[in-house]
């Protein structure tokens, strides 16, 4: 039995796959923060009408650990009261898991075609 020999893939090809696949990474990491639907906390409740660090509810401790770090209660204020927005829409869940089911099927579609071409390849029909 002759040993398997995968086909041959062009340097064009992939080259085309490396960018497809640079373009699709960046695209993930920073299409939802331009988007603005990932990131930080996105909105400052109960804002201090005096910054200090009492009214902001920190300890001497914290207080000192924050004015190591270069913050004073002015700077630190939208860090310490921000919160995290835990809100979201139904239909971007809906698309979301649309989405990943579409994405699920596709492999699983590909994987079966692939799988057989290397089975006949290897075996013949």
């Amino acid at each position: 039995m002759a040993h398997y020999q995968p086909p041959k893939q062009g340097k064009a090809s992939q080259l085309i796959d490396v960018v497809v696949l640079v373009v699709l990474t960046v695209g993930a990491l920073f299409v939802p923060l331009w988007l603005n639907m990932a990131g930080a906390a996105k909105s400052v409740t109960n804002p201090a009408t005096a910054a200090t660090w009492e009214a902001l509810g920190q300890t001497p401790a914290q207080a000192a650990k924050y004015e190591a770090l270069g913050y004073t209660p002015e700077t630190a204020h939208d860090l310490i009261l921000a919160r995290f927005d835990y809100s979201f829409s139904v239909g971007a869940l809906v698309t979301m898991i649309a989405v990943i089911l579409l994405y699920y099927f596709l492999i699983l579609r590909f994987s079966e075609v692939e799988y057989r071409e290397v089975i006949s390849e290897k075996f013949g029909e």
